[in-house]
């Protein structure tokens, strides 16, 4: 699955219900799309899903307001928050290599 997808807007955006009765393994990944280390991140978030994955990525556009990146108390982009059935089981802050994403995934 492709990271150079758009970040799904507020409308767009599951709510926390939603996330958290989402089955399997799903990175939610915060961030905007004008945010410098968030395009930074996106040929590393590229990498690391490029084989097949069992990782769901949403990626949610945050900013203030946000009730899902309030909920996850995401306080710099990109975030990556790792579900396991829709409960946190992991989170990295800004993501600086491929092999980084790849270990938060592998301990999830």
């Amino acid at each position: 699955m492709s990271s150079f997808k758009p970040y799904l807007s507020a409308i767009e955006a599951p709510n926390l219900a939603e996330v958290q009765a989402l089955p399997g393994l799903t990175l939610l990944e915060f961030g905007t799309e004008w945010c410098g280390h968030c395009r930074a991140a996106q040929p590393l978030m590229a990498q690391a899903l490029a084989s097949p994955t069992p990782w769901q990525h949403l990626k949610i556009e945050d900013g203030p307001g946000r009730a899902l990146g309030r909920h996850y108390r995401v306080k710099l982009w990109p975030t990556l928050v790792l579900l396991r059935d829709g409960q946190e089981v992991g989170r990295l802050v800004r993501p600086t290599s491929e092999q980084d994403i790849q270990t938060a995934m592998s301990k999830a």
